[in-house]
Formats: structure tokens, C-alpha cells, sequence
């Protein structure tokens, strides 16, 4: 009974294993043929992943790696297969290599890592609990620009910071100085007083080319996990996000399904070439952890205000001198002015303040009616149209002061061009 019970056992071994190489050889195209049993029987087969033992009467088969074909020995039979042809294992590099896209990797993350930075920030929470003042901490991302320490990271990590630290690649940590700061494009700029020989720039790329499905890397501190590197595509481009610390909206932003958490931000974004193409800033999630949607700041808006930031301490943009609007339709109508500003100087117009007057009896009443009639519809500037207030400052976004500005307005029915020449925003 126990030797029908092992050579059925045998029986049915050698017969899958032969089935299966018959599938494999078939399917992919290889011979297969059966040759004379003689008593001492061997089979070829291609399968190099079986543990060897040793040949005796009556025992399961025995496997053999060899080049081809692989070698199986049973008492039953012998069974020869030759080598199919490779399936996708053969796309894969030899065992202790690493595949094209693995390179990829492994060659940003080595070329950038030691320029990303930790930071911890320290605030204070006035009256937020019985009134008592808390300390409240933070964390996130930077990257060095720099070998004079200065440090690139979004403006929300660090606002309203009472104490800045900042962690290199190394362990070390320096106390930061904020330098100077953008709130309505959210970046800021740090400075460390740590040796050069310690500080590893990063190198700007170019944020014009970008095309959605290019691959990009983003490098942080997530739950304050130093310098980890997630992959992903560029899902699209030109997102517009509100920005809570400015009445403009956050212009051109790249989405990314990279993995981003809190503790990224601030963090730089990278193409295959290891250059930073943007900075991690935001994330559209209803948990607070990523989902998928990613936000980051491109680098050429980050080249545009760093400099100033550095130089100034603040971003001097082109003012029109205009206080207030209201939206329409139409354009955008306007309710005040700056008094001697720009747009006073050229003859814009504004609602026009009323008073009057009304007696009933011995009593005088006397109040102020609003003339919207004769305010000025701003329909374009230069030629580019306004419907919005974002859309106003996204026009005199890309001005300098002292330049001139061409408004085109609707003036009680009848549209009229207006130069003006820009004021230094205050």
C-alpha cells in the first residue's frame, strides 16, 4: 500500500512537472520531444529553482541546474525539453543590478539629498487655552541654495515662527534667521551660519517645458521622516489655487500624484536630471495625508522671487494705486483710489461720494449716497482682459515699477484707453 501510494506520489510529480514544461516550451515556442527510457533515466528541463537530492531507486526526481537544458533524474522515465524562448525574466537585469528606471532613481536621490534640509519652527498661540499662551511646534521641508546658508522653503512653514532650526543632511542642526518673505507666492528664504564644505546647492531647472506624464521626484521630511524620496508624473499644469495669506491666487502650479504629507512642503521637486523644477506646497486632501493631488511652486516663479527676497527682504511689485473694485460681468468697476496714486494721476475714476441733505422740521438730516455712475469699468490691460481681480494682478504681476500700464475702460458708455505709469507697491 505505502509503495502504490509513493509511486502514484511519483507518478503524478513527474507528470505535472512534464506537463508544465510541456505548456511552457509550447507556449512559447520551444521543442519538445521524449526520448528512449533505458534504466538509468535523465531529463532536460528549464527550471533552475529547484533544491537538489540525491538519485535512488524509487525517490522524487532530482533537479539539476545546468546551461541548457536543466537536468531532472527519476527512476520512472527521462524526458528531455529544451530551452524556451525567454519570457518577461529575461527584461530583468542579473541579481544585484538594478533596472534603467531603478538608476533613474537612485542617481536623483544621491545627487540631491544632501540638499534637503529639515525644519523645526517654535510659535506661540496666544490665549488658546484659558488664556494662557501655548507653544506650538512645526515641521518641514527646505532646500540649501546656496554655500552662503541660505535656505528655500514656503512661507507657511515658517510664519509666525518665534525660533527656526534647521537640520542638514549630516544631523546638525543651526538656528535660522528668516531673510525675507513672499506670502502671496508663499515662499520664504532662510539663513544658516554652517560651513561651506557642508552646504550642497541645488541647481534650477526650467519649469517652461514641463509636460504633463513627464516623471518628477519629490524629496522632504514627512511626519518628520528625513530627506524621503517619493516618485511620480506631472498630472497637469497651470492649476490656480486660493491662497489664504493674499488676495492673489497662487498662479501656474504644477499637480503631481507624487506622494506628498505634511512635512513636505518646502521641499524641492525634481526632474530625472536631478534639477529642481518646482517646490512642494500644498495638498487637495480631506484627511490632511496625500491623496494623490499635489501642489508645487514652479521653479520660475521661485527664480523670479528669490533674488529679491535675498537682495530686499520682500518681493517690490508694481502697484496701480487702485484701493478697491467690484466685480461684474463686464470687467471690474471701481470704488476707490489711492489718493495721489497712479491711477489718480491718470484721470481714473472711482464711486463718487454725495451729500445730502433733508429737513423735517426744526431737525436737519444729513447723509452720504454713493454715485456709481461715474466709476470707471476696467475691461483689459494691455490688451489682456480683466474680469477679476486676480486677474488685475496677475497683469501687474508681470511689471516692474516706473513702467507703463495701458487700461482700457468704459467711462459712461464710451471706451477710452488710459496710460499710467506704475507705482512701487507699499
Amino acid at each position: 500500500m505505502r509503495r502504490l501510494i509513493f509511486a502514484c506520489l511519483v507518478s503524478v510529480t513527474v507528470g505535472a512537472l512534464a506537463a508544465v514544461a510541456a505548456v511552457k516550451s509550447g507556449l512559447t515556442g520551444g521543442d519538445r520531444y521524449m526520448i528512449d527510457q533505458p534504466q538509468d533515466r535523465q531529463a532536460a528541463f528549464a527550471e533552475p529553482w529547484f533544491p537538489q537530492g540525491s538519485e535512488g531507486p524509487g525517490s522524487l526526481p532530482t533537479w539539476t541546474a545546468s546551461p541548457t537544458p536543466w537536468t531532472v533524474s527519476t527512476a520512472q522515465g527521462q524526458f528531455v525539453f529544451t530551452q524556451s524562448a525567454p519570457g518577461w525574466e529575461a527584461f530583468l537585469p542579473p541579481v544585484g543590478q538594478y533596472t534603467p528606471d531603478e538608476i533613474v532613481n537612485i542617481a536623483v536621490y544621491e545627487k540631491v539629498n544632501k540638499s534637503v534640509v529639515n525644519i523645526r519652527t517654535k510659535s506661540i498661540q496666544e490665549g488658546a487655552l484659558f488664556f494662557m499662551n501655548i507653544i506650538t511646534e512645526g515641521e518641514g521641508s527646505g532646500s540649501v541654495i546656496d554655500r552662503q546658508g541660505h535656505i528655500l522653503t514656503n512661507y507657511h512653514v515658517v510664519e509666525n515662527a518665534r525660533a527656526i532650526s534647521v537640520t542638514l543632511h549630516d544631523g546638525m542642526a543651526y538656528d535660522a534667521q528668516l531673510v525675507g518673505a513672499d506670502p502671496p507666492s508663499d515662499i520664504a528664504v532662510l539663513k544658516i551660519d554652517a560651513p561651506s564644505e557642508k552646504l550642497f546647492p541645488v541647481t534650477f531647472g526650467d519649469s517652461t517645458n514641463l509636460k504633463v506624464g513627464q516623471r518628477v521626484f519629490a524629496i522632504g521630511n514627512p511626519f518628520g521622516l528625513e530627506r524621503t524620496l517619493t516618485t511620480g508624473i506631472i498630472s497637469s499644469l497651470n492649476r490656480s489655487l486660493p491662497n489664504p495669506r493674499s488676495q492673489r491666487m497662487l498662479k501656474q502650479m504644477i499637480q503631481i500624484d507624487a506622494a506628498i504629507n505634511p512635512g513636505n512642503s518646502g521641499g524641492p521637486l525634481l526632474d530625472s536630471h536631478g534639477l529642481v523644477i518646482g517646490m512642494n506646497t500644498a495638498i487637495a486632501s480631506r484627511t490632511g495625508e496625500s491623496a494623490g493631488v499635489g501642489f508645487a511652486i514652479p521653479v520660475n516663479t521661485i527664480a523670479r522671487v528669490v533674488p529679491q527676497l535675498i537682495r530686499t527682504g520682500r518681493v517690490i511689485r508694481a502697484d496701480a494705486g487702485i484701493l478697491q473694485v467690484l466685480e461684474t460681468d463686464q470687467g471690474i468697476l471701481i470704488a476707490s483710489l489711492k489718493p495721489g496714486g497712479a491711477a489718480e494721476r491718470a484721470g481714473l475714476q472711482g464711486f463718487r461720494l454725495t451729500k445730502r441733505t433733508r429737513r423735517q422740521g426744526p431737525l436737519v438730516f444729513e447723509s452720504t449716497v454713493i454715485d456709481r455712475s461715474t466709476a470707471d469699468l476696467i475691461i483689459a490691460v494691455d490688451g489682456k482682459p480683466v474680469k477679476t481681480v486676480d486677474d488685475l494682478l496677475t497683469v501687474l504681476e508681470s511689471k516692474q515699477p516706473g513702467e507703463k500700464a495701458i487700461f482700457t475702460i468704459i467711462r459712461q458708455g464710451r471706451q477710452m484707453d488710459v496710460p499710467l505709469i506704475l507705482d512701487a507697491e507699499n
